[in-house]
């Protein structure tokens, strides 16, 4: 068991979970200190968020949030588009996806996370498994049966096979009572990233997408794997991505058609740095 200190706490935001003990008496300290006993890393918030206040206002951005917008505009349309977005640690980049995930907030888009972790880089497909229990509702006190219930119930608009069901539960370490499947390593691979890719497109039937994967240079490499696929499936269907990355990052996906660059430096330099590098299609609409 972890236990912090409140000093601790105010400096960690939200990034964990956190169980409440109260005063708790210390050594060292005349009175009682307020303790917290850390239960897990949080799954709910982006870093941003968890460490910064959303509510401030985005100064300097205007150029790259109209761009975003026009974005938006494009997939609302069925011209699917991404938009990299790279940059210094704290430099503005959850800051912009968050200011048109605000901006989009009146219209209901679906909203789609995933958030690549420093701590889960050799934890195969961890953003997606964490977006797939967000999605889900998963609760810490579920049972397992509770847990099969709620992804059955989510999964359901994209009609997934068999096979694909007995995988995406194997993926959220669920118990499976059907037979094994016979399938090969590569084989159960491609059918469970043929079932993700099947749940974005149903997703995107009933509204436009929003989605957002944020701190690509930590991705894992069957995310990363599942991310070049997602990358070309985005063009065909209403949907914007975004994906934030730092500039060590190599994002193959540049010279795509329907992909965006926008390379942020730090606002006392704009006047001399580089202006946003903008797809064809966004930059002429």
């Amino acid at each position: 068991m972890l236990v912090i200190a409140d000093s601790t706490r105010r400096q960690i935001g939200e990034l964990f979970e956190l169980d409440d003990l109260g005063p708790q008496p210390l050594a060292g300290f005349a009175a009682p200190q307020r303790a917290w006993r850390v239960l897990g890393e949080s799954s709910v918030v982006s870093r941003f968020e968890a460490l910064r206040s959303g509510a401030t206002p985005l100064i300097g951005r205007g150029e790259e949030l109209a761009l975003l917008s026009r974005g938006w505009q494009q997939a609302k349309a069925g011209e699917g588009r991404v938009v990299l977005i790279s940059g210094e640690s704290g430099i503005g980049k959850s800051r912009l996806a968050a200011a048109i995930a605000a901006a989009t907030e009146a219209e209901q888009p679906v909203r789609l996370r995933w958030f690549c972790s420093p701590h889960h880089q050799d934890s195969a497909l961890y953003p997606f498994i964490v977006q797939l229990e967000r999605a889900a509702g998963f609760a810490r006190d579920d049972t397992a049966e509770n847990r099969l219930a709620k992804l059955d119930a989510v999964l359901a608009p994209g009609s997934p096979s068999d096979d694909e069901v007995m995988l995406l539960r194997e993926l959220l370490s669920l118990p499976n009572t059907a037979t094994a499947l016979n399938l090969s390593p590569q084989k159960k691979r491609e059918t469970l990233f043929a079932a993700m890719l099947s749940q974005l497109a149903a997703l995107a039937q009933s509204r436009p997408v929003l989605a957002a994967l944020e701190d690509a240079h930590w991705i894992d490499p069957t995310s990363r794997e599942l991310l070049d696929l997602m990358v070309d499936q985005v063009r065909r269907l209403p949907f914007l991505m975004i994906i934030t990355f730092r500039p060590e990052f190599h994002a193959p996906w540049a010279d795509q058609p329907h992909v965006t660059t926008l390379a942020l430096s730090r606002l006392g330099e704009r006047r001399n740095g580089p202006r946003p590098r903008a797809c064809r299609q966004c930059a002429t609409r």
